[in-house]
């Protein structure tokens, strides 16, 4: 696969930071790197595109990193935080229907909470027009100019999507990873993973949840991601082991080349 890279639309949790109402430190903070919208990437390989998630945030995300051209969407899971932009995609959609992929279980949330996106006949208009196409865990699908193979890990009880492209690995929203599923993390060169605080939490590793995981798997570079406002960019980035990194809105990687 060619170089290509990865940029961090948001990196916040589903209050996005700084959270409404609130006073705490991070809440307040002048530090740049502490304001974070929803978490989602854009991959970026020459004049291909391919998104994963749309936040509540999409259409601000998108005007901020200049995107004007989108392949297809990925879709990690169905929670509102990862979901809802679903109608920005419409200026996408102005003489084509967008591919989307993702699991069963997403597609029958498209089907049922965003009914009018499918099957319109009229491509022009106020709506997405989109066509979905569902993945299979471990299946390899290539998606534009990727290979992407999908990745069951748990969000709690429920089964999620993690995506692997190339040597790029990303688990969002990840409370434990099945043992099937690790060998599809090894060998990575750039490794995100979500760390939601320094306390557990039913759903979302904590830092050192994330930080034993990724040790575990032996990735070379670690960004942490689906931050809340109980960490502060500095502050967590200083206690960081080497290439552990915090990653941020609008941080981009490249990978492989």
């Amino acid at each position: 696969m060619k170089a290509f890279e990865v940029t961090f639309l948001g990196t916040g949790t589903s209050h996005g930071i700084p959270v409404i109402g609130c006073t705490c430190p991070v809440c307040m903070s002048s530090d740049v790197h502490d304001k974070r919208y929803r978490s989602s990437i854009l991959l970026r390989e020459g004049e291909h595109t391919l998104l994963v998630d749309t936040t509540p945030e999409f259409r601000l995300q998108a005007l901020r990193s200049n995107l004007t051209k989108l392949d297809a969407v990925l879709y990690t899971h169905d929670h509102a935080d990862h979901f809802n932009g679903i109608d920005d995609l419409r200026v996408f959609c102005r003489d084509r229907s967008l591919d989307v992929y993702c699991s069963e279980e997403v597609a029958s949330a498209i089907e049922s909470r965003f009914s009018y996106v499918l099957g319109g006949d009229d491509v022009a208009g106020g709506i997405p027009h989109l066509n979905i196409h569902t993945l299979k865990a471990y299946e390899t699908v290539c998606i534009s100019s990727f290979e992407v193979t999908p990745i069951p890990i748990l969000h709690g009880k429920k089964q999620i999507f993690a995506f692997r492209i190339g040597s790029f690995a990303y688990a969002t929203d990840c409370s434990e990873v099945p043992q099937q599923s690790i060998p599809y993390f090894q060998d990575l060169d750039v490794l995100v993973v979500g760390a939601l605080r320094y306390w557990p939490h039913p759903t979302h590793y904590s830092v050192f949840e994330a930080t034993a995981f990724a040790k575990s798997v032996g990735a070379k570079d670690v960004y942490f991601t689906h931050l809340s406002h109980g960490l502060s960019h500095q502050g967590l980035q200083a206690e960081l082991p080497e290439g552990f990194h915090v990653a941020y809105d609008t941080l981009t990687c490249s990978i492989g080349g």
